[in-house]
């Protein structure tokens, strides 16, 4: 396979080789058989575009074609990522729809079906994640527009043993039933690795501080990172890849300091952080419903209201549920994430706010400024 650049040479200096999504993979699948079934061909290896502009190429694993639909496999490449789904292979079988029908997704064999809500598909869903959806659409439309076709089709994504691998995610436990889920908001995979991405925080806060920077960001992924560039206009030098080591940012920051720290992120990781979690990934630290049920009683929330919040199925939604009792759960969790953060940074003289953001980006929770003096703002 090969990439159009931009993520890997960031991390070039790890060491560490990205890879790419099940979201990026079905995408490949997806074009490959549609493309033969418009034109009986399938193009191998089939490049895709990812949302920053990555082109990466995939080599088919399998395919299949008949007079109504076709079938593409691609194996999952994680790159130096510990992902459980490293190898899985990832099929998309298409077939032709009546015109004016648009793109319909199926779940097939291995991939799980949305059973609980407070995820951001409607419970009966397969679970095929809203960017990976739109980027098949994307795709489909283009593939449509190049040789003829309507666009008008059904998708359907399987991946062989699917369901056995789902067993060692938290799929089960958040209502993903039957399988895996289709995921990514870049389609790639950044290398887990403690050392390398800590050192890169590291090197992130140096060259900030070197820049002359007084105010910078740590934030989760893409999305947090995307939002606080709309709040704060901040530069790209500022915004620290952060991703689940909130504790490496606050620690270095605490011998290292800058004016000002604003932690931006999704809301049930940033809960984690106002419960005294350090490390916010999923394998490491979970979301305490039964905490964000007394956060929020002190914000108003009736018992009722408390126990619904303490039996949600996520944390997601335990907010809805405080937004619609007009509850503000996520400036609470901001407020104490950024009291959680101050206590790491022991006085060193950094102001800190907190930003909670849901996963289009809407911005949920706020904190005010606040450092060693008090509140600020």
């Amino acid at each position: 396979m090969s990439s159009g650049g931009g993520r890997e040479a960031q991390l070039k200096h790890t060491g560490l080789r990205p890879g790419w999504t099940t979201g990026a993979c079905a995408t490949a699948a997806t074009t490959a058989a549609y493309t033969a079934l418009l034109t009986g061909d399938f193009p191998d290896p089939v490049t895709i575009t990812l949302p920053k502009g990555h082109t990466p190429s995939f080599a088919l694993a399998a395919e299949s074609l008949t007079a109504t639909a076709a079938m593409a496999a691609v194996v999952k490449d994680a790159g130096d990522d510990p992902d459980v789904t490293h190898g899985a292979v990832i099929r998309s079988t298409v077939r032709l729809l009546p015109a004016g029908s648009g793109v319909v997704f199926r779940a097939g064999e291995g991939v799980g079906t949305v059973t609980l809500p407070g995820l951001p598909l409607d419970v009966g869903e397969p679970a095929i994640n809203p960017v990976p959806r739109q980027l098949m659409r994307a795709h489909v439309a283009e593939v449509a527009a190049a040789h003829g076709g309507t666009g008008d089709v059904e998708i359907t994504v399987s991946v062989d043993n699917g369901a056995e691998i789902a067993r060692s995610t938290w799929n089960p436990r958040i209502g993903i039933l039957g399988g895996l889920s289709i995921l990514g908001t870049t389609g790639i995979v950044v290398p887990y690795s403690c050392s390398a991405w800590i050192d890169s925080i590291r090197r992130g806060v140096d060259v900030a501080r070197a820049g002359g920077l007084t105010h910078v960001a740590g934030c989760t992924g893409s999305t947090s990172e995307r939002t606080v560039t709309e709040l704060y206009d901040l530069p790209e030098i500022a915004l620290l890849d952060m991703g689940d080591f909130a504790g490496a940012v606050l620690k270095y920051l605490r011998r290292h300091p800058v004016d000002r720290l604003t932690v931006c992120g999704g809301f049930a990781k940033l809960s984690k952080l106002a419960a005294g979690h350090l490390d916010l990934h999923s394998a490491r630290s979970q979301v305490d419903k039964a905490f964000l049920a007394g956060l929020a009683r002190t914000g108003g929330a009736s018992e009722a209201l408390a126990a619904e919040i303490a039996g949600a199925n996520t944390g997601l939604a335990a907010l809805r549920l405080c937004e619609a009792a007009g509850v503000p759960l996520g400036d609470l969790v901001a407020t104490r994430a950024r009291d959680e953060a101050l206590t790491v940074l022991r006085g060193a003289p950094v102001a800190v706010d907190v930003v909670c953001v849901d996963r289009a980006g809407v911005v949920v929770g706020r904190s005010a400024v606040a450092g060693p003096g008090g509140t600020s703002g």
